[in-house]
């Protein structure tokens, strides 16, 4: 996995090198498309290694919400008389969506002899989720005192089922805290093309004072508003998707995908309005 991000980084850093170039050498005297151009690089170069991690994640997510029906698919098989080597060679032929490749493989390690503790170790640590190592580890802990393997798998799945009822409904319910995020941003993006459309050239016409009391001529101020604007419109685009994403997925790189959306949308929309 890391040597395929650093191929793919070692593609993107060159691709965006080649734009930034291209840009600064042809381009730089177009202000508003020397910007563009730059935000669009900065896109191209972070923008595999986003998806990289989300896929991630989702399938993590994927994995964690199959979880608990593959739980109540084990019960079922263990309490009918089979071994846990017997239980998981049955499920292997169910679709679990991400975590089928896990069972699998877990059912090839224990039909190769290697102890359930070794195999459901590998397994949580694989998986990357904090929800099924803590169950693993119940399994393991009650594996190694004895204890009724059937009775535990049914009580962790319902547990597991009762953990994803309540994700399912804070999903629902931060569902529109996410549209309110959205809504400021828009409501956010329209103020400032207010300010730069019709307060900025009134500034302009009556004053010849820049920022920090800098003397500058109004066309120079204005695209020096324009380019404080556009920044401001990236920071706030940036830091709601984040917000966004925490507060609906649980996931700071889910909230990537926000930050994306709302700073190009933010930031072509405020450039076509100027």
């Amino acid at each position: 996995m890391y040597k395929k991000l650093l191929r793919i980084m070692s593609i993107t850093g060159i691709l965006t090198a080649a734009i930034l170039y291209i840009n600064w050498a042809y381009l730089k005297e177009f202000t508003t498309l020397f910007s563009a151009i730059n935000i669009f690089s900065l896109i191209v170069f972070t923008f595999p290694i986003i998806l990289i991690k989300y896929n991630e994640h989702r399938k993590r997510k994927e994995v964690e919400e199959m979880f608990p029906v593959f739980l109540r698919d084990f019960v079922e098989e263990v309490r009918g008389g089979m071994t846990i080597p017997q239980a998981f060679k049955s499920l292997t032929g169910n679709e679990y969506q991400a975590l089928t490749p896990f069972i699998k493989k877990i059912s090839a390690q224990l039909e190769w002899g290697i102890p359930v503790e070794r195999v459901l170790m590998n397994f949580a640590k694989e998986s990357k989720s904090r929800v099924i190592r803590r169950i693993t580890s119940s399994v393991i802990e009650t594996h190694n005192y004895g204890g009724n393997l059937a009775n535990t798998f049914e009580a962790l799945s319902s547990t597991a089922l009762e953990i994803e009822r309540l994700r399912e409904e804070r999903k629902l319910y931060l569902n529109s805290q996410m549209i309110t995020g959205y809504i400021i941003f828009f409501v956010f993006l329209a103020v400032i093309i207010g300010l730069e459309k019709f307060l900025v050239p009134s500034l302009t016409s009556v004053s010849n004072i820049g920022i920090a009391g800098i003397t500058q001529n109004p066309e120079e101020l204005g695209i020096a508003y324009k380019e404080i604007f556009r920044n401001l419109i990236l920071m706030q685009g940036l830091f709601a998707g984040l917000a966004v994403g925490k507060m609906a997925e649980g996931a700071t790189i889910a909230g990537l995908k926000h930050s994306i959306f709302m700073m190009f949308t933010g930031t072509v929309v405020f450039l076509l309005a100027g």
